[in-house]
C-alpha cells in the first residue's frame, strides 16, 4: 500500500497518528507538495479522483481519499489498539463525537488558518479575514461545549483514546500556524489537549 501524504497538512496527520498508535510501518509514504500543486496534476487526479490528501492506494490499485475513511480501513486490518469502538454502542458514540469534532471544531479551525495565513494564499483566492473570524468564533463556541463535556473525562468519546480525540487535536494543532491557542479559561479542554499531545504517537509526522 501507498499513503499519499503532505507533511504540513492537517488531515494526513490524522492517518500518520493512527499508524503510529497501531505501530504500522509497512505502508510506503509518498509526499505530495501542495504548494507546488502536485495534488492538482492530471496524474494525481486520475489516480485519486479528487485533488485531496491524504489518499491510500491499496495493492489492487483502489484509492481511498478521505482521512477518516482511511483510518477506518486501517482499523479493519490492524485492529489493535482499538480506536473506533469494539461494539455497536461504542462505535456509535465514537462516530458521533468524531463527526462533531470534525464539523464543529476541526473544519472551522482549518478554515480560520487557511484564510489567515499568508503562505496558504495559494490554496485560496486571497486571504479573507472576515471568513477566518466567522469560523474562529464558530469553533470557539463549540470549544465551550467540549469544555463542559470533558469535565471529569479524560478523553473525548470513551474512557480511552479514540479517533475522535485525534480529529479534534489535529484540528486544534493546525492553528499553531497562526499562533492560536484555545482560550485559557477552558481548563477541561486544555487539560485534555495536554494529555493527548503527551502521547508518543502524537508526534507522528510533526
Amino acid at each position: 500500500m501507498k499513503l499519499f501524504d503532505s507533511h504540513r497538512a492537517p488531515n494526513p496527520r490524522r492517518v500518520r497518528w493512527v499508524m503510529a498508535e497501531k505501530g504500522i510501518t509497512d505502508i510506503e509514504v509518498v509526499q505530495v507538495d501542495l504548494l507546488a500543486g502536485e495534488h492538482r496534476t492530471p496524474e494525481y487526479r486520475a489516480k485519486v479522483g479528487v485533488p485531496h490528501v491524504p489518499a491510500l492506494e491499496l495493492d489492487d490499485g483502489t484509492c481511498i481519499s478521505e482521512s477518516v475513511a482511511i483510518c477506518r480501513y486501517l482499523e479493519s486490518i490492524y485492529p489493535e489498539p482499538n480506536l473506533f469502538g469494539v461494539d455497536a454502542r461504542e462505535q456509535a458514540i465514537v462516530e458521533m463525537w468524531t463527526r462533531r469534532c470534525e464539523f464543529y471544531l476541526a473544519n472551522p479551525v482549518m478554515l480560520t488558518v487557511r484564510f489567515t495565513h499568508p503562505a496558504l494564499a495559494v490554496l485560496e483566492a486571497t486571504p479573507q479575514p472576515q471568513v477566518a473570524d466567522y469560523n474562529r468564533v464558530a469553533a470557539e463556541r463549540f470549544m465551550k461545549t467540549l469544555d463542559r463535556h470533558l469535565d471529569g473525562r479524560e478523553f473525548m468519546a470513551l474512557d480511552r483514546f479514540t479517533i475522535a480525540d485525534i480529529v479534534a487535536v489535529v484540528g486544534l494543532d493546525f492553528a499553531r500556524l497562526i499562533k492560536y491557542r484555545p482560550p485559557a479559561e477552558l481548563e477541561n479542554l486544555n487539560r485534555w489537549l495536554d494529555t493527548c499531545r503527551a502521547r508518543p504517537a502524537a508526534s507522528a509526522g510533526v
